[in-house]
């Protein structure tokens, strides 16, 4: 079987760095829209935190934050961008990385595989305005990132984390956000805040008696034996294949006291050794950098929600199986984004319309013939849910929640699995409406299709190509800045597994259109071959005026790389 390499990446060219400076290193980066925030508005600049991560397991980042007051009255802010860069160098597996703040996740990442001599950088900056109420009041920040020196691996992450606030003005007015921020967490104070799964997650909270619309945002990745989630095969074909069973589908659930309320089918992320480690250098895939996360409208269980009363909100990932079991280990974590009514009296009202079952539709089919293993896996998942609510000042709001979502993963294993091929598709609808009124909006797409074909008997030197997109329209919530992404990469490449050094060769063609809903556009198209960027064209309001310089690298071979791991194989993250 090939050998499924992981890792993650981190980057955005379009930032005010000396280039020249770096020329030397690789710089690594995820093709992904800037902030859209004023530039032309003040700006307060001030570093959260600087660390070089070496044996960092269980040895987090943690420093107490305390907002600006030179950028206007705290909590005023027309929006906040972090920017996290990192260099490295020598030799190293990916590794996951969570920032928390106030024991709320709020930014999934991964580090790129370093590089020996000038080593590699990378820096991303991420929009975190949707946070104002966290950013508002000083609390404890947490960066975990695991990382692991030993003989074979000694290369660590040099971090900084920067946090910019742009000071609200007539111009630029406060930027809409919850009012209340509630962590749906393990509430640790000491590492990032995510929770393993299985077995699931459940946290006890309590929502204020006066909140009138409560919207849920998910944070989940496939790790350790998760990793490759998208290869398992089903259990009555696992044992024809060199691979993990529970198959290949995945479904992420949010129960609110023991009731499904919503879920998602997560986006495919591929880390920056996943498949060909040699096809995500300088570009990695798309949301390796910034992983994306689910909203779902929590608002229809408000009545409930607003008894004064904990209640327990779960988390959970089951498969298409009988017994929905899963492999270790999904992380996960949520937290409960909440506006509040200007009265304080009780909300009130009822759920007139519950059609949530417990677990998506499913089916598996497939043969087994000669040296070949064929199989398909589906499943569709329908959700519908009204509510009649009333706030303690006077107000009715009519909530209609639905979700419609549709998955298919075939799979064939051609001659003794020396040749993998995978096509899979996720998508669906989310849509909720408030009196009527488009209140959240997830249309997505997620399509993937890998080929691996063994070039040797041993599967230590393969060729891969990964075709995968990234089509979403979404409006988290009407206080959340909507946009429309399209991502398209095509990736691949030669590689090969040596005890005197892997090496190959990789390739990547990207094409990135953003739009949001206040008219920021960007556009970008840039291809690499080997590590050198052979093309590179952005466009649109967001676009940089002069996009940095890349360095070239010469031929594509790689030494000190990790050894490649199987499918499900333990990695880096």
């Amino acid at each position: 079987m090939v050998g499924l390499v992981k890792q993650v990446v981190l980057a955005l060219p379009a930032l005010a760095l000396a280039w020249v400076a770096f020329s030397a290193r690789l710089v690594d980066f995820q093709v992904a829209q800037p902030p859209p925030l004023p530039q032309d508005a003040k700006q307060c600049t001030v570093k959260i935190l600087e660390r070089t991560f070496g044996f960092s397991f269980g040895l987090s980042e943690i420093v107490q934050f305390t907002p600006p007051t030179d950028c206007g009255p705290v909590g005023s802010w027309a929006g906040i961008s972090l920017n996290f860069t990192v260099t490295s160098n020598g030799t190293q597996f990916d590794r996951l990385g969570i920032f928390t703040f106030h024991n709320v996740e709020f930014w999934r990442t991964s580090t790129p595989e370093p590089t020996r001599g000038d080593g590699i950088i990378w820096t991303y900056l991420k929009d975190v305005t949707k946070y104002t109420s966290l950013f508002a009041e000083p609390g404890t920040f947490i960066l975990q990132l695991d990382n692991l020196i030993q003989t074979g691996l000694d290369g660590q992450y040099a971090t900084v984390l920067h946090a910019t606030f742009f000071e609200s003005s007539a111009r630029h007015p406060p930027a809409p956000h919850a009012d209340l921020i509630i962590p749906v967490s393990t509430l640790a104070n000491d590492t990032g805040n995510d929770a393993s799964v299985p077995p699931a997650f459940s946290l006890n909270v309590t929502v204020p008696r006066n909140a009138v619309q409560v919207f849920a945002e998910l944070f989940a990745s496939g790790n350790g034996d998760e990793e490759f989630w998208y290869f398992n095969a089903p259990n009555q074909f696992v044992g024809n294949l060199p691979t993990f069973g529970e198959g290949p589908f995945r479904e992420v659930r949010m129960l609110v006291d023991g009731q499904v309320a919503g879920v998602a089918f997560p986006y495919a992320v591929i880390f920056t050794g996943g498949i060909v480690p040699t096809a995500w250098r300088p570009i990695t895939s798309y949301g390796a950098l910034d992983l994306p996360t689910y909203f779902i409208d929590l608002t229809p269980f408000v009545p409930i929600l607003t008894d004064g009363k904990p209640h327990n909100i779960s988390l959970d990932v089951v498969s298409a199986e009988d017994d929905h079991a899963i492999n270790q280990n999904w992380f996960v974590s949520g937290n409960l984004q909440v506006v509040l009514d200007r009265s304080n009296k009780p909300t009130t009202g009822k759920i007139t319309v519950l059609d949530a079952p417990p677990f998506a539709v499913t089916k598996t089919t497939g043969s087994v013939g000669g040296n070949d293993v064929n199989f398909t896996v589906t499943a569709t998942r329908r959700i519908h849910i009204e509510a009649d609510i009333v706030s303690g000042s006077g107000r009715r709001n009519h909530v209609v929640w639905s979700q419609n979502l549709q998955f298919s993963n075939t799979q064939d294993f051609i001659d003794n699995s020396n040749v993998q091929l995978l096509h899979q598709t996720a998508s669906g609808t989310f849509l909720s409406t408030h009196n009527g009124v488009s209140t959240l909006v997830d249309d997505f797409s997620y399509p993937l299709n890998i080929n691996i074909t063994n070039l040797t008997p041993d599967g230590l030197s393969f060729v891969t190509t990964v075709d995968h997109s990234y089509n979403r329209e979404s409006h988290p919530a009407p206080f959340i800045l909507g946009s429309t992404i399209t991502e398209h990469q095509v990736a691949g490449g030669f590689f090969t597994i040596s005890p005197n050094g892997n090496f190959g060769n990789g390739t990547s063609q990207n094409t990135f259109t953003y739009i949001d809903t206040k008219g920021n556009t960007f556009n970008r198209q840039v291809s690499s071959i080997n590590t050198n960027i052979t093309s590179d064209k952005q466009s649109g309001s967001l676009a940089p005026k002069q996009p940095p310089q890349f360095p070239s690298f010469g031929p594509g071979k790689l030494v000190s790389v990790p050894k490649a791991r199987l499918p499900g194989g333990r990695g880096g993250n």
